[in-house]
């Protein structure tokens, strides 16, 4: 099983011991990983502000870059759901409709496609988790509260299995944190005042860290955390996991 390990942009140039992080995990795991050097970024930003039409070099590169693969891993909920949603190549789209599939967040391709229930270890903390709205809603990987449906989390399931890790039941478990991507730019104080008030319900519970899947909502939380500051930190679910003996 090969693996080509896609991360994202902000994470290769903002938090680099994500990427470390999830390359060790999934070598760990028995995946053989490789990362190709010539990736960037997939093109989201872009196209969230109404530019799609400028992403074909993006798109380009990306099928350029993880053609090979048996798999590609990312540990981002948001970029992996814009390459499954909108990787097209006029030249090559039989191709880019087969990586489409192909393409997971890290939690989900844990669960789903290793098989794996549980990773044992210690993180002796009390820990809130974010659900990031793309991993949530777009890719399916926990429950909507919203919904007369059993609960279910790829995360916290991972989580669960980990000695000491206190895991909280948050008020508002589901929420948006404000960060949206170009939405906390052009929306600055919805933006920030949606993250406080996260903050907030985390804040209530006591929580140590905050942990998610996506490194973009954390990176907002932290900001806010680091003006006011508190003394909760953030910390990648990939970070926790690694940092386990498996």
């Amino acid at each position: 099983m090969k693996i080509g390990l896609f991360i994202p942009c902000y994470v290769d140039q903002f938090y680099p011991q994500v990427g470390i992080a999830t390359y060790e995990l999934l070598q760990k795991l028995g995946c053989e990983v490789k990362f190709p050097m010539k990736q960037t970024c997939c093109g989201q930003p872009m196209a969230n502000s109404g530019y799609q039409h400028l992403t074909q070099g993006c798109d380009a590169n990306f099928i350029s870059n993880f053609a090979e693969f048996d798999y590609i891993v990312c540990p981002s909920g948001s970029c992996v759901m814009h390459v499954k949603e909108h990787l097209h190549d006029e030249k090559q789209e039989e191709l880019a409709a087969t990586m489409r599939k192909r393409v997971f967040e890290l939690t989900e391709f844990i669960t789903d496609i290793l098989k794996v229930d549980s990773i044992e270890g210690s993180f002796p903390y009390k820990v809130g988790m974010h659900q990031s709205c793309h991993g949530q809603r777009g890719l399916k990987l926990s429950q909507m509260s919203e919904l007369n449906a059993a609960p279910f989390s790829k995360p916290e399931q991972l989580l669960h299995g980990i000695s000491g890790l206190e895991l909280v039941s948050l008020s508002r478990k589901d929420e948006c944190c404000g960060f949206g991507g170009t939405f906390c730019v052009t929306e600055e104080a919805i933006s920030v005042k949606m993250g406080q008030d996260r903050i907030k319900d985390h804040e209530k519970h006591g929580v140590d860290f905050i942990t998610g899947g996506d490194m973009s909502c954390l990176m907002h939380l932290e900001g806010i955390l680091k003006r006011q500051k508190s003394p909760i930190q953030v910390i990648h679910i990939a970070q926790i996991l690694n940092s386990l003996k498996i």
